[in-house]
């Protein structure tokens, strides 16, 4: 890709500016047919919704690389929904990063998520840099600046990055990540809004004032959230593990458990002037869009609803 990109859509940096809380919804590429048709009917029943944005994820190890470019274009191309697309710098060449940055800007894609990214091992094995890629988060946004005028996001954690040994070095990094060009954040999973206003705070008080996007992950499912928890290093809440493994065997009865403590968060986050709820939906539309329509609500004055993009 030569030159700088510049496409006609707005960047979510520019949406971002308006001030008014942002919903938006994230997927993961399926592996299967079934899994295929299940997640297009979800992200048709989102749409109708009018999201500002959506993601798909990018596998550890980039071990979904392939199926996750192509399901971005595809949301590009074929929906009204404006994606947001992952890329990550591990495993991945300054080359092949540049030319996945161009598939994107091909396919309309005008956002980038910008993330260092997991291992193939997980979260917890060692991280290799690949001989010709980059070493950290902010290289890989000074990168995607360079290439053309795309809104950058990078990730936030709310209670540290595992690598981290402790918050000064956690803030040290993020604050690379605003000075090389990041123009927001989204957080991994939490289940405590005191963790996501203190790491606000604390970014503030280092002078870096993007806004940070909680992510909510609607928790029905107790040894499923405890697992995604396990991997992100998020503290999963003893009362609500409890509650969901009481309601083991009454799938109506967690989906509300996770539901209630989900739209909890979400009312006291957009309380405390959150810029909007990223919601992880695994690939299913029904919990995430029942937490939104009691935030949003129809008619609601405070949060209106967007029509489709």
């Amino acid at each position: 890709m030569t030159g700088g990109v510049r496409l006609g859509r707005p960047t979510l940096r520019e949406a971002l500016a308006r001030g008014t809380p942002l919903f938006s919804f994230e997927f993961f590429p399926p592996r299967t047919p079934a899994g295929s048709r299940g997640l297009w009917r979800a992200i048709r029943r989102i749409e109708s919704m009018g999201p500002d944005f959506v993601s798909v994820t990018y596998g550890a190890g980039g071990s979904s690389r392939d199926r996750t470019v192509e399901l971005t274009e595809r949301i590009a191309t074929e929906t009204t929904l404006r994606p947001v697309a992952h890329l990550t710098a591990v495993g991945h060449s300054v080359p092949e990063l540049r030319h996945i940055v161009g598939r994107y800007a091909d396919a309309g894609v005008r956002d980038v998520l910008a993330l260092r990214g997991d291992p193939p091992g997980g979260p917890a094995a060692a991280w290799t840099r690949h001989p010709q890629g980059v070493t950290h988060a902010h290289e890989l946004v000074s990168l995607v600046r360079e290439l053309g005028d795309f809104g950058i996001g990078v990730a936030a954690f709310p209670e540290r990055h595992p690598r981290s040994p402790d918050w000064d070095s956690e803030i040290r990094h993020f604050v690379a990540k605003c000075r090389a060009g990041a123009d927001y954040a989204i957080t991994q999973m939490f289940f405590d809004v005191e963790d996501y206003l203190r790491l606000r705070d604390r970014v503030s008080r280092a002078g870096c004032d993007i806004p940070i996007i909680p992510e909510l992950v609607p928790a029905t499912d107790a040894r499923q959230i405890s697992r995604f928890a396990e991997l992100s290093g998020a503290a999963f809440p003893e009362d609500l593990a409890h509650a969901l493994e009481a309601a083991r065997g009454d799938p109506a009865l967690g989906h509300r458990i996770g539901v209630e403590h989900a739209t909890a968060m979400a009312e006291r986050l957009l309380a405390e002037g959150a810029p909007g709820l990223h919601y992880i939906t695994l690939n299913r539309s029904t919990a995430t869009l029942d937490i939104h329509a009691r935030i949003v609500g129809e008619g609601s004055a405070r949060y209106p609803r967007a029509g489709p993009r």
